[in-house]
């Protein structure tokens, strides 16, 4: 599998897993900020969990159990790219089916531009970015490493 593959594919994955995860959580209920931020920010590390499994199916199976710190980060930082877009449509997604309600109470809190999507869908990106940044900065810290979990020997 390719590098190109490899990101489409655990990107993809990780970003359907993400918005899986994050619609999934908004029948909670109400929940207060702390609440809401914590179970949010975890739903983005499980779901982004699978950049690390990415990272290091391509080192076992592509790279012979070996890869570098730079390849790594940038397998990982396209992987996170991905499901971060992903993120961003599911959040605009949501805004639609639920009429925009969301959107109109920040707005009333003084927040004007938030209506537009071009303002709306970069700070939507932001929220994802500083956990999407991180995965993939321990994933290839922890998997230059050929020793750490390494591919097992088929008897």
């Amino acid at each position: 599998m390719t590098q190109t593959r490899t990101i489409l594919t655990y990107g993809t994955l990780s970003g359907a897993l993400l918005s899986v995860l994050f619609l999934t959580t908004l029948h909670f209920g109400d929940m207060d900020n702390a609440m809401g931020m914590a179970v949010g920010f975890l739903t983005m590390f499980i779901a982004l969990s699978l950049i690390f499994v990415g990272v290091k199916r391509y080192r076992d199976h592509e790279l012979g159990g070996v890869i570098g710190f730079l390849t790594a980060l940038k397998l990982g930082i396209g992987m996170a790219l991905i499901a971060a877009a992903f993120y961003v449509v599911g959040w605009e997604a949501y805004l639609f089916f639920t009429d925009y309600a969301y959107v109109d109470a920040i707005i009333g809190m003084g927040y004007p531009g938030y209506g537009d999507p071009l303002y709306r869908m970069p700070i939507t990106f932001t929220e994802i970015l500083p956990v999407a940044l991180i995965v993939p900065l321990v994933s290839a810290a922890l998997l230059r490493n050929p020793r750490f979990m390494p591919l097992e020997a088929k008897d």
